[in-house]
This record gives C-alpha cells, sequence and structure tokens, in this order.
C-alpha cells in the first residue's frame, strides 16, 4: 500500500509536470500565432492604406522607416524585413546593438519558405526559463503580390508558468505527504491485523504435538483467507488426534504381543527339559526298583528347579511391568554402596569413593538393585579378560551423587549402542535383557540419569547421576 500510494504520487507528478511543460507550449504557439496575425494586419494597412509610396521591395524601406519602430512597441516584437533574396532591408532592433542586427537570411530559409504550403516557417528554442520564437512568412502588396520576407522574433517569459506549476507541486506534495502518512498508519493496522492471526495460527502450529491433545484455533474475527487457514488447520487437528489414538493403540497392541512372544519364549525353556524329565521318569519308573526313592528325589528336584526357573522368569517380568515406587529417605550413599558390593566376592572388584560421607534422599533398596545390576553386568563382561578390573567410584557433583561403574571387559559394538537400554536386548547367552531397561526405569523415577560410554575390546563405563534431594 505505501509503495503504491509513493508510486502513484512519482507518476502524478511526472504527468503533471509533462503536461503543463506541453500545455505551455501550446499555449505560447498560438500566443505567438494570434500576435503574428495583429502584426502582419497591421503591416497590410499600412501598405494598403497609409502608405504614399509605391508599393514594391525596394519602397519597403522607406514605408517602415519609423512605423516599424511602433509597430515593434506596440506588439513587443521584434520585426525585420528581407527582400525575396533575404537581403537585409529594415529591422526593429536598435542600430546601437550592432552585435544583435541580424544579417542577410540564408539560402536554405529562403528556398524552405519558397517551396512550404502554408508559406511560413516557425521556430522555437526552449531556453531554462525563457523560449525564444521566431517565424518567417512573407509581405504582400495590395494585390497578394510578395514583396518581402518578414521575420518576427518574440522572446516568451516562462518564469509566471514556472513560479504557477511550483506553487502547484507544493500543494500536490503537501496532499501527498498527508495521503503517504495515512497509507503508513493503514497498512500498519491492515497488516498488524493479518499478521496477528497468523501469529494465532502459527504459535498453535509451534505446539502441535502427536502425544498429546492439541487445542483448536478460535478466532473472531478474520478474513475468508484466514478462516479457511484455520478450518483446515482444525480439521488437521482432528485428523491427527485420531491417528495418534490409532498409533497409541497400535503400540500397545505391538507391546503386548512382544510381550507375550517373551513371556512364552522364556516359559517354554524350562517346560521342555520338564517334559522331557516327566516322559522319562514314566518310561523308567519301576516300583520295586531298589533305587526307586533316590530317582524319585532326582526327578523331583528337577522339576523344583525348572519351577524356580519359570518362577524367576515371572518375577523378572512383573518387576519389569510396574515402575518402582519413589520412596525417598535420608541414606549415606557411601556406606550403602559398599554395602552392596560386600556380596561380590570377585577380588578384581575395586571401591573407590572420592569423599568419606554423602548424604542423599533415596530408595536403599532400590539403590543396592541399580548397583547390583551394574556389577553383574560388569562380571559378565570381564569374563574371559587375562586381566579383570572392575572400578565403582562415588563423587558428589554439582548437588548430584554420581556413580561409575568401570570395567575393562570386552565392551559394546557400536552399531548395538542404541539398543543398550531396549527391553529384551542382550549380548549374552543367557538373561532376558531386562536388567538395564529397569534400573533406567528406577533412575528416571527419581529425576537422575544414566549413560555409558564403550569401546569395543577396552572396555566399558556406566555412569549414574542421581539428585541428592
Amino acid at each position: 500500500m505505501i509503495l503504491l500510494v509513493l508510486l502513484a504520487s512519482v507518476l502524478i507528478v511526472t504527468v503533471t509536470i509533462y503536461q503543463y511543460d506541453e500545455q505551455t507550449k501550446e499555449y505560447n504557439i498560438k500566443r505567438f500565432g494570434r500576435k503574428e496575425q495583429t502584426v502582419k494586419k497591421d503591416i497590410n494597412i499600412e501598405l494598403t492604406k497609409k502608405t504614399t509610396y509605391l508599393v514594391n521591395t525596394e519602397n519597403l524601406k522607406r514605408i517602415f522607416q519609423d512605423r516599424i519602430y511602433e509597430l515593434s512597441d506596440i506588439h513587443n516584437f521584434e520585426i525585420t524585413m528581407y527582400n525575396l533574396n533575404g537581403k537585409l532591408l529594415k529591422t526593429s532592433i536598435p542600430f546601437g546593438l550592432k552585435d544583435t542586427i541580424p544579417n542577410d537570411l540564408s539560402k536554405d530559409i529562403v528556398t524552405e519558405l519558397a517551396s512550404t504550403s502554408t508559406n511560413r516557417i516557425l521556430n522555437i528554442k526552449e531556453g531554462e526559463k525563457i523560449s525564444f520564437e521566431t517565424s518567417y512568412t512573407y509581405i504582400l502588396d495590395p494585390y497578394a503580390k510578395r514583396i518581402g520576407i518578414l521575420k518576427l522574433e518574440f522572446t516568451q517569459d516562462n518564469l509566471e508558468q514556472e513560479k504557477e506549476l511550483e506553487e502547484f507541486l507544493s500543494r500536490l506534495s503537501v496532499v501527498y505527504f498527508f495521503m503517504f502518512l495515512i497509507a503508513i498508519v493503514l497498512a500498519y493496522f491492515l497488516s498488524s491485523y493479518i499478521t496477528r492471526s497468523l501469529k494465532t495460527i502459527s504459535d498453535k502450529m509451534h505446539k502441535t504435538r502427536l502425544n498429546k491433545r492439541n487445542e483448536k484455533i478460535m478466532l473472531g474475527t478474520a478474513s475468508s483467507e484466514i478462516i479457511t487457514l484455520v478450518e483446515a488447520y482444525n480439521n488437521m487437528i482432528d485428523e491427527l488426534e485420531e491417528s495418534a489414538v490409532k498409533l497409541a493403540q497400535s503400540e500397545r497392541e505391538q507391546a503386548w504381543r512382544e510381550m507375550a512372544k517373551q513371556v512364552a519364549h522364556e516359559i517354554k525353556n524350562p517346560l521342555t527339559p520338564m517334559r522331557l524329565s516327566v516322559q522319562s521318569f514314566e518310561r523308567r519308573f519301576n516300583p520295586e526298583d531298589p533305587k526307586v526313592k533316590e530317582k524319585l528325589k532326582e526327578y523331583s528336584e528337577t522339576l523344583i528347579q525348572q519351577i524356580d526357573v519359570m518362577s524367576s522368569i515371572a518375577s523378572a517380568f512383573s518387576d519389569f511391568a510396574k515402575m518402582p515406587k519413589q520412596k525417598k529417605e535420608q541414606i549415606e550413599v557411601i556406606g550403602v554402596v559398599k554395602m552392596a558390593l560386600d556380596i561380590f566376592n570377585e577380588s578384581f572388584i575395586s571401591y573407590n569413593p572420592r569423599a568419606k560421607e554423602l548424604h542423599a534422599l533415596l530408595d536403599k533398596t532400590q539403590l543396592i538393585r541399580i548397583l547390583t545390576n551394574l556389577i553383574k553386568n560388569a562380571i559378565q563382561a570381564v569374563e574371559g579378560q587375562e586381566i579383570q578390573k572392575i572400578d565403582v567410584t562415588v563423587s558428589e557433583d554439582n548437588g548430584t551423587i554420581k556413580i561409575e561403574v568401570e570395567d575393562n571387559g570386552k565392551g559394546i559394538q557400536e552399531d548395538v549402542k542404541h539398543l543398550v537400554f531396549e527391553p529384551k536386548f542382550t549380548t549374552k547367552s543367557s538373561g532376558m535383557g531386562l536388567g538395564l531397561p529397569m534400573i533406567k526405569n528406577i533412575i528416571e523415577a527419581y529425576e537422575g540419569s544414566i549413560k555409558f560410554a564403550s569401546t569395543a575390546g577396552i572396555g566399558t563405563v556406566f555412569t549414574v547421576t542421581l539428585p541428592k534431594k
């Protein structure tokens, strides 16, 4: 809008100046034509009614000896007369101004005048604020015979017209200045009106998430284009909500299917030896065998062992499925960690606390559970190493408890690092892969974090960070 007003003002000023200039030229030409006709009429009157000389070329100088000055003063023209060959006869230009007295006419002008159908030549020269207008016509005797050439010169002062143009442009500039200000104000409010709705839409779009309920956009007044955009966004929100519900349901169903498959797989493992044991006992059982009690005891122990395995599987899945309760109590972390390490008999486990005492609001049982799981994993990682080493470090860092468990085991391959905390993932030949995901849930429930750094063939460092409060 501002650009259009500015462009319109420039164009109108340009057209105004051009039109004013054209009108001034046209006015000056017409004015010169009228004055020229008046001068010629007076000359004709002088030739036909007043002079006593014979009207011919030779007598033109005598006829207008003094009269040419009077006509020049009356009509404000410089009047010059030539014979038909262009030779100077008489001029109204004072003799004191020798430099301005015209010479004889050039042959080109004489020839051009004779060849024109109008018997008239008009030349206009534009100066800075003055225009010079010159005309060449024939002087006729009472019988319309050509007896000489008349040259009329008129100096037109355009200063007054220029002043009028400047005044008009100054008034026009004031009008357009206020129009420009009005355009700025209108553009500001219009753009604010448009962008306010767009800002609302943009903010809503930035807050749109797949995993939460999104609010629709409600606008009071807006343009039809904005309303169409809002309706499209609201329709998208409805479709997104439906898709999110379907996706969540699909993910839950997929998770239950995977969990059911894992549970079935783990339960089948002990069921197979149990089945084989029952079938073997059925084939070989002899009540009269003197060692029947020993065999029955061996059979029972096998079944009990497999039942215990199934029980541990059920307990592991049960523990993973439920989130750990956030029980907080004031504990001395250095001592609790030492207590957790005391249950391990491996001599290559070293404990390096960086403080004598560290107190924090944590669950003692859950902390022992975290350490036990990490130490077991570390022990399994260093199996087969010539020199086995596990270092446990406890320190305080910016109001948090930092526990590091470092081993020199086989490490974790780069292509499986992103799966370490995923349920069911394990690099061991036994186990269900629920230990690290389970302790990760425990740590995150306390608003802590667990991370690791590992290099294949060198070792792994697990770092647990827990808040003190």
